[in-house]
């Protein structure tokens, strides 16, 4: 009798066991399926003995009946009736469902829309060259590379073994791995410099947009302040006519009851005099003296959104050399006058003549603009005190053309000027003063004191509110003191050192701050004056030709000399702390918070940032050449915040940022 094996037992019971499984589920599956066969025949079945003999049916329609009576079934129908195909279909997807259909669906339109694929890389493979050495792997392969490097070095041209093979042949497939990641990586970086060349375009393209709103904004508020200050002028003219009647009416006698005048001049119309400020009294009657001052109420700020050395326009002001230049602020009022015997005031926003001051009979070469009141200084040794606010001047007048409205003030350079209509300044002289007995070739006035200087080698000290001389300075009588003091021949080799041109200019630039007096003269010498008691308080020694131009500010004076040196003093010790030498020499000067602009007998402004420690050149001559022209000298400059206004030999005036 064979031996039976265990293991073929087993697999025959497993094979029963499996069998009976599944003979027991197809009977349960078949015992289900009679159930529901007899049920539905239940259900179906017609009305009648049925139901009587199938008390169940009854029931389970009652019980039916009351799960639909409850408010959560019916709270849960009829938010299916309400709810979309679309939100039933995607509830019975599970959110992992949902990310992957939204992943892997892209509309028809996307498709057709993809871009052309510039890039000689895959996406996978910029992520991979963009973070390469952050990761463990990255380092490793650095150092792999690295030495296998050292083993090229190191070993012969034929590796021995297979092993040196297999190193040599990972070192390469490094290697060539890491070149291709470079390589990728410039591509990168050059797809990004395009990308921010297209940004930086855009942004310009954007900010000329914003400029020139900017510009009309500027340009409709000096409008806007213009017609304020001529309401404002228009009130007081009302305000002074309300008053002379008002005293008119106060100075009649008045009568008693027995019909008797009674004179009351004496108590009411001195009352009112005193009332009336500013008012001086004269035979009976009021003469209001108040100045009509327009001060700008807002700052224009356009220029300082330009590129430096950019120019805002040139003005053909005049048919001879400038030799007088000045200017209130940015877009202001421009004074200029020239060797042509005529002094024009301009409108800078604009580039228009608002008019021609008459009265000077020789030419004017110094003079002054300040809160709209300007002090001029003529050969005819005389000085006139003007006040521009009363111009007759309409921005927005008929003399405009329809074009230069819709134009911005720095598009439409105005090479021919329309001419100022006739007797527009007439109502701006104020006062003359007249005490030189030679040409005045400087001035400077802050507040109520002037302070000029004349070939007649005097300075003199003028109170401008009674408008008369209250003080003379001799600068020969100091000149005489200094020598003493001075080293030997200094005196006669400084006078032997001026041009011919400039040997009239005794007194080429002073400037005076309360009664604090600076004044550099043609020896030299820069001296300091007390104007409390008209003596000089330190001479400050340094320059070999006669000076042509000066500023101080709290703590440094800046001079210009005609032996072709610019040089800083410091005012607290008196020593000079910088100087800076040019080519030619410097016959104007001016400086603010960051530059130092001049005038060196070129044609252009030369410039000394501050701030940056550097020297650059500012002017027509940068772009002369490419333009095919030859633009004149510059003789006079003027600076302010940046907005720096040039005049030249050839009457042209120049607009510039810096």
């Amino acid at each position: 009798m064979a031996e039976s094996n265990p293991n073929e037992d087993l697999h025959y019971a497993a094979l029963e066991e499996d069998s009976g499984s599944v003979i027991s589920t197809t009977n349960r599956i078949g015992g289900l399926s009679r159930k529901f066969t007899a049920t539905a025949s239940q259900l179906i079945a017609p009305l009648g003995d049925n139901v009587v003999a199938n008390p169940s049916y009854r029931t389970a329609m009652e019980d039916v009946q009351k799960q639909m009576r409850s408010s959560t079934l019916q709270n849960k129908v009829r938010s299916m009736v309400t709810t979309t195909p679309t939100d039933l279909a995607r509830s019975k997807f599970s959110s992992v469902e949902i990310q992957h259909r939204a992943l892997s669906f892209v509309p028809d339109e996307m498709l057709r829309s993809i871009p052309e694929h510039q890039n000689t890389y895959s996406l996978f493979q910029g992520f991979q060259a963009t973070f390469p050495e952050m990761t463990e792997e990255g380092k490793k392969h650095r150092r792999r590379v690295s030495r296998g490097r050292k083993l090229l070095e190191e070993t012969p041209s034929t590796p021995e073994g297979p092993e040196g093979m297999s190193t040599l042949n990972k070192d390469r497939s490094s290697m060539m791995h890491e070149l291709e990641m470079l390589g990728i990586r410039k591509n990168m970086a050059h797809t990004e410099i395009i990308e921010i060349d297209n940004k930086i375009a855009n942004l310009t393209g954007m900010r000329q947009i914003l400029v020139d709103r900017l510009a009309q904004l500027e340009n409709n508020e000096t409008i806007l302040e213009h017609d304020i200050t001529e309401v404002e002028i228009r009130i007081d003219e009302v305000q002074d006519m309300m008053d002379e009647e008002g005293a008119e009416i106060e100075n009649t006698p008045s009568k008693t009851d027995d019909g008797l005048a009674v004179d009351d001049d004496g108590f009411m119309s001195q009352s009112i005099y005193e009332k009336l400020p500013g008012s001086v009294k004269s035979g009976g009657s009021t003469k209001s003296r108040k100045s009509r001052v327009h001060r700008r109420k807002s700052m224009p700020v356009l220029h300082e959104h330009f590129k430096p050395g950019s120019q805002i326009r040139e003005i053909k002001a005049h048919s001879d050399q400038i030799v007088g230049l000045d200017f209130d602020s940015p877009f202001g009022t421009m004074v200029t006058s020239a060797m042509d015997d005529t002094v024009k005031v301009w409108d800078l926003n604009a580039g228009r003549c608002i008019g021609m001051l008459e009265g000077h009979t020789a030419s004017v070469r110094a003079l002054q603009v300040e809160d709209n009141f300007l002090a001029t200084g003529s050969a005819d040794a005389s000085i006139k005190l003007w006040d521009l606010s009363k111009a007759h001047y309409d921005p927005h007048g008929s003399q405009i053309e329809e074009e230069d409205e819709e134009g911005m003030a720095f598009e439409n350079p105005n090479d021919h000027p329309v001419d100022p209509p006739a007797g527009s300044m007439d109502d701006c002289t104020l006062y003359t003063l007249q005490s030189h007995l030679d040409e005045v070739t400087a001035l400077h006035f802050r507040g109520n004191v002037l302070v000029s200087g004349s070939s007649d080698k005097t300075l003199r000290q003028w109170d401008l509110e009674r408008g008369r001389c209250v003080q003379t300075l001799d600068v020969m009588w100091a000149a005489t003191q200094a020598s003493a003091s001075a080293p030997e021949g200094m005196w006669r080799n400084n006078i032997s050192n001026r041009a011919p041109a400039m040997q009239t200019d005794f007194v080429g630039a002073l400037q005076v701050f309360e009664s604090a007096l600076a004044c550099g003269t043609a020896d030299g010498f820069v001296r300091l004056w007390d104007l409390r008691s008209g003596q000089v308080h330190r001479n400050l020694i340094g320059h070999t030709g006669p000076v042509t131009c000066l500023q101080f500010d709290d703590v440094h004076l800046v001079t210009g000399s005609m032996d072709r040196s610019i040089r800083v003093w410091d005012l607290r010790t008196g020593s000079i702390y910088d100087a800076y030498a040019y080519d030619n020499p410097i016959t104007s000067m001016m400086f603010d918070t960051r530059r130092i602009c001049s005038a060196a007998g070129e044609d252009v402004v030369k410039i000394y940032d501050k701030v940056e420690s550097r020297q650059w050149e500012c002017g027509s001559g940068e772009t002369a050449a490419e333009e095919g022209r030859t633009p004149s000298i510059v003789e006079k400059v003027r600076v302010r915040d940046g907005y720096l206004v040039e005049g030249r030999r050839d009457g042209i005036v120049g607009v510039w940022t810096c």
